[in-house]
């Protein structure tokens, strides 16, 4: 099975940066997508951002322009960069991987069956945001 582990994170205050990092190792071929989900305090823990092998991203609205990622194939590695913070987006990130044949939107839960139930999971990662 696939291990996933993220890093960075951390605090920053209102309109900041931060930059997280998941590395998957195992039970992954070489075409397949990684995301992040998100958990609010008080909220479902939800999909926010994924990207596949090709490239192909998908966004929830509410990081749409603030949050980017990127995908390095070789070393199993995605990277989340997230601009622009605000205190709503204080939370527990959790990297998340699915294998080939996979749909970014799929993969966060974006289309009517949810999301997939043999998706791969990190630990998570706090990220605090600040007034």
């Amino acid at each position: 099975a696939a291990a996933l582990v993220e890093s960075g994170g951390g605090s920053v205050q209102a309109g900041g940066s931060l930059s997280l990092t998941c590395a998957a190792s195992g039970g992954l071929y070489a075409s397949y997508c990684m995301g992040w989900f998100r958990q609010i305090a008080g909220k479902d823990r939800e999909g926010i951002i994924a990207i596949d092998s090709t490239g192909t991203r998908s966004y929830a609205d509410d990081v749409k322009g603030r949050f980017t990622i990127s995908k390095i194939n070789a070393n199993n590695t995605v990277y989340l960069r997230m601009t622009n913070l605000k205190p709503e987006d204080t939370g527990t990130y959790t990297c998340v991987a699915d294998d080939y044949p996979c749909i970014p939107e799929e993969v966060l839960g974006f289309r009517s069956g949810g999301v997939p139930s043999d998706l791969a999971w990190g630990q998570g990662i706090q990220v605090t945001v600040s007034s």
